[in-house]
């Protein structure tokens, strides 16, 4: 005989001040994995074809080294689910914990690698091995980070509050870009080639200290905890990876297109741009190319807070779509505009898109939590968020320098961004507006089910 469940226990949302820390611990970690991931992406553009594939054609080498940037993507789905299933059993900080360990010793380990002068094709290997760990590390990191922060957050702030994790990403990319300039313009392009690009990677260890330092400050959210003690009292026992697909598909699915347009923009312009404005085609040079991507960065770090406040005035659909229309039309004005050569128009254009991708990307983790319940959430937005990033993220820059490579104009990429935003036009038709949506009562209603 089954009793009724229980409704879930009401619980307050954290203090300001707590809240405050926790959105700390939240960003810290972001920042550290986040720098650590751009720093290869940036590596792969201006170090990889040279270091571990010096004898194959350059676009051949460039496509080479993107390719091993995609093992991290591929990696990341399998951390979502590896870290969401055991993160809804015993916690979002414990494994925040070990991500960032895993992400910092794999990253510290890729600076140590000889280049295929040395061991020859084992130093690709070796150099896939390890972006498949940091990747499996980072794709638990999101999840975990974001939750930690929506589950504390007041319901009609949840949006704002959610969305500073995600300034950590831009922030972490701002640090790897000033690092990445510092290294390349205080050095000759054959000693940065050689060994001063390995200094980025070897600073990781520091930064990996601190973020680790400051997560151990921090707690799980009380509903989190609420819904764990209702769990042992009920002797409940379930798989979260399997549960979330079962009850949930349609989230999981609306998850995965809402991602899919915001994904490829943002991978789109902070990555494929640094190839497309090198000499091959506008002809700058590296430092110029890391500083006016830098402009972009510091712009993005304000843009996303700014539009997570808006999602929770205008609510989390009306944001998105502005964002989903701009990614459709984005390729076909800023791609002209960084042809004319001009620093303004290049960081005009740069900085619209990265806008362009906040409007899609400051409302996902309120958007993404407030779809599944506490006991499946870290599990359910993972799997939304990281297997997208597969078919999107990590194939954007290959696919752009095969395009361009194949028809020489950039038309046959705006057109690949415009698919892009169809899909994820889809998939806002439909999702629900969450806004100002009680997280407690998405509990209850799940209970019931």
């Amino acid at each position: 005989m089954s009793t009724a469940p229980t409704s879930a226990p009401t619980v307050p949302p954290a203090g300001k001040s707590n809240l405050r820390k926790v959105v700390a611990a939240s960003m810290a970690g972001t920042v550290v994995e986040w720098y650590e991931f751009f720093v290869y992406a940036t590596a792969a553009i201006l170090v990889f074809p040279a270091v571990f594939f010096p004898e194959s054609d350059p676009t051949v080498g460039t496509i080479a080294a993107l390719g091993t940037y995609a093992v991290g993507f591929i990696a990341r789905p399998i951390g979502g689910l590896v870290f969401g299933h055991y993160g809804d059993k015993f916690g979002r900080k414990q494994l925040l914990q070990l991500s960032i360990v895993l992400v910092g010793v794999s990253t510290f380990l890729m600076g140590a690698l000889p280049g295929h002068a040395q061991i020859g094709v084992w130093a690709a290997v070796l150099l896939i091995v390890l972006r498949f760990v940091q990747g499996f590390a980072v794709g638990g990191e999101w999840g975990g980070a974001v939750l930690l922060v929506a589950e504390h957050a007041p319901d009609n702030r949840r949006g704002y509050w959610a969305s500073y994790p995600q300034a950590g990403v831009p922030i972490g990319n701002l640090i790897a870009t000033l690092v990445m300039l510092g290294l390349s313009a205080g050095l000759s392009e054959q000693a940065f080639l050689d060994w001063g690009w390995r200094i980025a990677f070897f600073a990781s260890a520091i930064i990996v200290l601190v973020g680790w330092y400051i997560r151990t400050k921090v707690e799980d959210a009380p509903i989190f905890k609420a819904a764990v003690e209702k769990e042992e009292a009920e002797k409940a026992s379930r798989s979260t990876v399997l549960e979330v697909v079962k009850y949930y598909p349609k989230q999981v699915l609306t998850a995965m297109g809402l991602r899919f347009c915001e994904n490829i923009m943002y991978y789109m312009v902070v990555t494929f741009t640094i190839s497309y404005l090198r000499q091959d085609h506008i002809g700058f040079d590296v430092e110029h190319v890391l500083l006016l991507l830098l402009v972009g960065h510091l712009s993005h770090v304000f843009v996303v807070p700014a539009v997570g406040l808006l999602s929770d005035i205008w609510g989390r659909k009306p944001v998105y779509l502005l964002g989903v229309l701009g990614t459709a039309t984005w390729g076909f004005w800023a791609f002209p505009m960084m042809d004319t050569g001009s620093d303004v128009q290049i960081i005009l254009a740069v900085v619209l898109g990265l806008a362009i991708q906040g409007l899609m990307y400051a409302p996902q983790p309120s958007l993404m939590s407030e779809m599944f319940p506490t006991k499946m959430r870290y599990a359910g937005v993972s799997l939304g968020y990281q297997v997208t990033a597969i078919a999107a993220g990590s194939m954007a820059p290959i696919i752009a320098v095969a395009l361009l490579d194949r028809y020489d104009s950039t038309t046959p990429i705006a057109f690949y961004l415009a698919g892009a935003a169809v899909v994820s036009l889809v998939a806002l038709a439909f999702a629900k507006e969450t806004r100002g949506s009680s997280l407690t009562d998405l509990d209850d209603v799940h209970a019931a089910r």
